[in-house]
């Protein structure tokens, strides 16, 4: 069996619909050292999470038409403030909610349109462009960083993509690892050296991270790669299973903790074409999971801290088929932190009458979420304006302050 090639590995998972942006193996973690007390976590949401199953519009009288199946549970959904409300699966949230801690941003986008696929658009979110980067590879957070004085980049170790794109730059990054996040399983270890046998700088990288984390190549030696997109799926359900996520962030608070301000991370799980009502109810749990764990172990920190969750595009307003939904465009932020003016849905709801839809399929965004991003930079850490939509967000108006940070 020859070796399996990076871009074999993709047009595969392609093939079998499971897309490798939307589910990578891990996380990567990037941290970020910066003056101030204030703290920010930026989570991308990859695989496209679906903003009208997280924030419902149950005000919207177009709304259960569109969603007969999907939004049959009203009942058990939690009022936010009797137009909005959330899933199910955000219970545990809830008290957050009441305490000032949690809100959402609903019909936001990135400037990326109409084609809709993972790698552009998380590629579009992370690098802050208002198209797709080409040549130039550094990501928002780290031009921020370009442009306060005594910070440090650093990147935790990161398998499944290059790098946090976010995070990626010049600002001076060094590599290292996380020991909670960072059992790869014999199935994980083989399947990354197939996949990156002929790629002479990943395949030291992982040799390093399968020595860090103490992966043996023999017990690799059953993985088979002609089923390597079921192991590979079976392996993502183990990880899920073990809390890969709340480990990252238990990472990411002892961090903080220290002299971390900015953490970058991903939390996977997002695209749910087919049976979206337990799919999404899992993600959920997990960014649920993150969330407290942040809260828990950033003790009074926390009160300094906004948690920004964001997503590359949301999905299209009516279910299809097979009790899911495709992407779309239009999509939320979920917010969290001591450090927000929480208790509230912000932005501006476009409707969803046939008129009101972008090209009449999607969620029609009316903000960009690049400058939800911008003013809670200029919030935090007093980021120029002029800097912020020439340099940071290339091409960006911020618009009127929304106010999210207290």
């Amino acid at each position: 069996m020859p070796p399996i090639n990076r871009r074999r590995f993709l047009t595969q998972s392609a093939a079998l619909g499971c897309s490798a942006a939307a589910s990578p193996l891990l996380t990567p973690i990037a941290l970020a050292a910066a003056p101030g007390e204030a703290r920010l976590v930026v989570i991308v949401l990859r695989g496209g999470m679906d903003g009208l199953d997280v924030v419902r519009p149950y005000g919207d009288p177009d709304f259960a038409a569109l969603r007969p199946k999907l939004a049959a549970d009203r009942a058990k959904s939690h009022d936010l403030d009797g137009f909005f409300a959330a899933h199910p699966a955000l219970d545990r949230l809830m008290p957050l909610w009441s305490q000032g801690q949690l809100a959402f941003v609903q019909a936001v986008s990135t400037p990326y349109r109409d084609k809709r696929s993972h790698f552009d658009g998380q590629d579009i979110l992370e690098a802050g462009t208002p198209g797709l980067p080409g040549t130039r590879q550094d990501g928002w957070l780290n031009r921020l960083l370009q442009s306060m004085p005594d910070t440090e980049a650093k990147t935790a170790f990161a398998i499944g993509r290059d790098t946090m794109r976010v995070l990626s730059g010049s600002a001076p990054v060094a590599n290292w690892s996380p020991d909670a996040s960072l059992t790869l399983g014999p199935q994980t270890a083989r399947l990354l050296e197939l996949m990156y046998h002929d790629d002479p700088v990943f395949r030291d990288t992982i040799a390093e991270a399968m020595d860090l984390s103490g992966a043996l190549r023999s017990q690799a030696a059953s993985f088979e790669p002609e089923n390597m997109m079921q192991q590979m799926q079976a392996t993502q359900r183990d990880m899920r299973q073990n809390g890969q996520e709340a480990s990252v962030a238990s990472f990411a608070a002892e961090q903080l903790r220290g002299a971390t301000r900015i953490a970058a991370f991903s939390v996977n799980g997002w695209d749910t074409h087919a049976k979206q009502a337990q799919g999404i109810s899992r993600a959920l749990e997990r960014i649920s999971d993150v969330i407290l764990t942040l809260r828990d172990e950033l003790g009074p920190i926390w009160q300094n801290t906004t948690v920004m969750a964001m997503t590359e595009f949301g999905r299209t307003v009516r279910e299809n088929g097979t009790q899911g939904t495709d992407h779309g465009t239009g999509g939320a932020m979920i917010l969290a932190g001591g450090a927000i003016r929480g208790g509230q849905v912000f932005g501006r709801w476009p409707g969803l009458s046939e008129g009101d839809l972008y090209e009449r399929r999607d969620l029609l965004p009316t903000a960009d979420v690049r400058s939800y991003a911008a003013w809670t930079l200029r919030e935090l850490f007093g980021a120029d304006v002029a800097n912020l939509e020439t340099s940071v967000f290339p091409g960006l108006s911020m618009g009127d302050n929304p106010r999210l940070i207290l």
